[in-house]
């Protein structure tokens, strides 16, 4: 599905990603690891098209080569997402799950309902439904962006640092909405 040679990322004269390579199989859960500053978030946020590639060998994306230069596979093109964790804040819990799939999908409203209402339950957005973000805790409005990222119907999901400043019970709660996320290709 992902394919990177030799992904090259620079700020400046700052190099955040030297030579990264690696490939990403269908149903193949992937996880990175490494100290703060080694490139992780980088290398998703590339992924997502949401910072574009310096340099590649090639670059790849379910089976659609990228440019070389100055451009990312990008997962977003192909519906797939990195939940933002900061919900809307003038939406209720279902207008946020709504939002996504009625503006960037373009659905009429009874399907991104339909849609929303499908996977309120599965991504774990909670039993506040018409509340706003303000009135829920951190690891809520987590299991909201999860919700909100599976109703944008992705076939991958990617997820940066989820789980940072949860207590302990809110990351196991969190962790199994994480879990039921499709394996889709």
């Amino acid at each position: 599905m992902l394919v990177y040679r030799g992904v090259r990322k620079l700020f400046g004269d700052f190099v955040a990603l030297a030579d990264v390579s690696m490939e990403v199989h269908k149903e193949q859960v992937v996880c990175l690891i490494g100290p703060s500053g080694s490139g992780k978030s980088t290398l998703l946020r590339c992924t997502n098209g949401l910072e574009l590639i310096d340099v590649a060998r090639s670059a790849g994306w379910r089976g659609v080569a990228a440019r070389l230069e100055r451009h990312a596979p990008r997962a977003a093109a192909h519906g797939d997402g990195v939940p933002e964790f900061r919900a809307v804040p003038h939406k209720t819990v279902l207008g946020n799950v709504t939002a996504g799939p009625m503006t960037v999908l373009r659905m009429k409203r009874d399907a991104a309902e339909a849609a929303r209402d499908g996977v309120a339950g599965q991504g774990g957005a909670c039993d506040k439904t018409h509340s706003y973000p303000a009135a829920l805790s951190g690891g809520q409005q987590q299991r909201v962006a999860i919700a909100r990222a599976l109703a944008m119907e992705p076939t991958v999901m990617l997820f940066d640092e989820p789980t940072s400043a949860l207590d302990p019970e809110t990351i196991g709660e969190v962790l199994n909405v994480m879990k039921r996320s499709p394996r889709r290709a």
